[in-house]
């Protein structure tokens, strides 16, 4: 070993010459040290300690003047008990010194005392407010898979749901349901008493809790004559154990298979799995591909907004930064996913926006919105139908656009909330204004397409008209929100109304039985009529409304 030659080389020498030996070899015998000590651990824990005397001060050490000192220490130890057997005198000098070593153990067996506790978890900083206002919820559409939570007992519990229906078992007297977002197929809510509700189906874990399984002998070859899950088509509260003491919550999004719920301090849980174009991508990189229960989202603090798309989710800070995750084949997230590393989309993250300080966040199927504090909106995702607010080139197979873009139809709006369907989008502004853009082969536009000016429609060879391409108001409509499902529209007015409009086939708008409704009209049944409604969700083909009780307006 290199130190061990340096010290061995030191001794052999004179004592004389002690001064200039330690002046010429001291610095040599630290550079031999600071190889080994990296190069091979096992070295520097046999000798660091004699390594560094003989660094230090190696003549003392190698001559035999190092013994008297030594002596000299134990030489005064056995004078003080030579003194104490044989000359009274000194003895009595020597109390003093006894009393005060004897002092030193008590200051020892105080030592615990003085032991660090571990300070309590910071406590984290109120971000957002949890709802308060209680409300009705009404129903309407697709029930197949229990969509919307009105159980399993009747045939009128199992069968679609044609035009708005007072869901019972959320009764606002009881229940208390202050917020709701429409999943795929499945429904998330909060209650007044910090509850969360889930419904719907659960094949990939989008309820958060565990459900039984249906009847394993029931006859498949009549899937129509089924019975429902009554786990699945019952609303039913998600396990607070996974969630620390004390939490509260402030408000729920729902995608295709996933679910996430926002705390008042700003902190993100989930549950569910996220779908990819190849299958199931997973919900956390190194977890199990469905994530059954609430899991902590840990690289997302002081969080206000959500929104979610079919299969990926934004989520707004309150420095007006974005994060997004989840599948990103279309683009959706912002940035370039790499084929070998997917894994890494599953991860939120920021992207082209982080110079910008972002107000509103909006999801559609497969594309996003940002909408920045200067009045600039921009869009970025799948793009095949102008659901951009941006003209992509139509001889591509998948035109997409990749990183966040202005989007010009909508300068100078002050936007209030944007979102989008799988080819459509729409935005409410904060002066009432609905505006409409994307595909309209469905009717999902709401807006009369005779209308419009030539150049805001784009046509195919045949004449039919494929999209619009700008941003376009609907008339006749003050809007204070707007919900959007893959082919449908909803618009809740500041009077407390509902108007709906788009492809019809399951009643997701809420009309009866009609294939189609082609401008935005009036949802105006028994149910609903004369309620003053607030909230609109419109799930894969169902939809859900809020509405404030009569009790609570008077």
């Amino acid at each position: 070993m290199p130190p061990k030659k340096a010290s061995t080389a030191a001794a052999t020498r004179k004592p004389s010459s002690a001064i200039e030996k330690s002046i010429k070899d001291s610095k040599p015998a630290a550079k031999q040290r600071g190889r080994p000590s990296k190069a091979t651990t096992a070295k520097d824990t046999k000798d660091p300690k004699p390594a560094a005397k003989n660094r230090g001060r190696p003549p003392v050490k190698t001559t035999k003047k190092a013994a008297p000192k030594s002596a000299a220490k134990s030489s005064n130890k056995r004078k003080a008990s030579d003194d104490v057997d044989g000359s009274p005198a000194p003895k009595k000098a020597k109390k003093e010194p006894a009393v005060s070593r004897k002092i030193a153990p008590v200051k020892k067996a105080a030592a615990p005392k003085r032991e660090v506790v571990p300070k309590p978890p910071k406590a984290l900083p109120h971000i957002n407010d949890a709802p308060t206002q209680v409300l009705d919820v009404y129903v309407f559409g697709e029930n197949s898979a229990g969509e919307l939570g009105i159980g399993t007992g009747t045939e009128q519990e199992v069968s679609n749901v044609k035009r708005p229906r007072l869901n019972r078992r959320l009764a606002a007297s009881e229940v208390g349901v202050v917020q709701i977002a429409a999943g795929g197929m499945h429904c998330v809510a909060l209650t007044r008493d910090n509850k969360i509700l889930t419904w719907g189906v659960n094949d990939q874990g989008a309820l958060g809790r565990e459900t039984e399984k249906p009847n394993a002998n029931a006859d498949d070859s009549d899937d129509e004559d089924l019975v429902l899950n009554a786990s699945e088509a019952e609303p039913r509260e998600v396990d607070l154990s996974h969630f620390p003491e004390g939490t509260k919550f402030s408000h729920v999004v729902a995608a295709d298979s996933t679910s996430f719920v926002v705390t008042t301090t700003g902190l993100v849980y989930g549950w569910g799995t996220f779908r990819g174009n190849d299958g199931i991508l997973g919900f956390r990189p190194h977890g199990p591909k469905t994530q059954s229960t609430p899991v902590l989202i840990p690289e997302l603090k002081n969080i206000t907004t959500l929104s979610a798309g079919t299969n990926h989710i934004l989520a707004l800070n309150t420095k007006g930064k974005v994060f997004a995750w989840g599948a990103g084949e279309q683009n959706q997230l912002g940035r370039k996913i790499i084929s070998r590393n997917v894994a890494q989309s599953l991860v939120p993250s920021e992207f082209g926006l982080s110079r910008k300080k972002i107000m509103t966040i909006g999801c559609g199927d497969y594309h996003c919105f940002a909408a920045d504090d200067k009045g600039n909106v921009f869009a970025w995702g799948l793009n095949g139908f102008a659901q951009c607010g941006t003209e992509s080139d139509q001889d591509d197979a998948s035109p997409t656009i990749s990183q966040p873009t202005i989007i010009e139809g909508l300068e100078g709006m002050a936007i209030k909330q944007i979102m989008g369907g799988a080819q459509h989008s729409i935005a409410v502004t904060t002066d009432g204004k609905v505006l409409v853009w994307g595909s309209c082969q469905n009717n999902q536009s709401g807006v009369d397409l005779s209308t419009l000016p030539a150049n805001a429609i784009y046509r195919e060879s045949n004449g039919r008209a494929r999209y619009i391409s700008k941003p376009s108001i609907i008339p006749g409509v003050d809007g204070v929100a707007v919900a959007a499902g893959p082919d449908a529209g909803a618009a809740i007015t500041s009077d407390g109304k509902v108007y709906t409009w788009g492809f019809n086939a399951n009643y997701q708008t809420g009309q009866g039985p009609v294939p189609d409704i082609p401008v935005a009209t009036l949802v105006d049944n028994t149910a609903v009529r004369g309620k003053k409604l607030v909230f609109a969700g419109l799930g894969g083909q169902f939809g859900v409304l809020g509405g404030i009780p009569a009790e609570a307006e008077e």
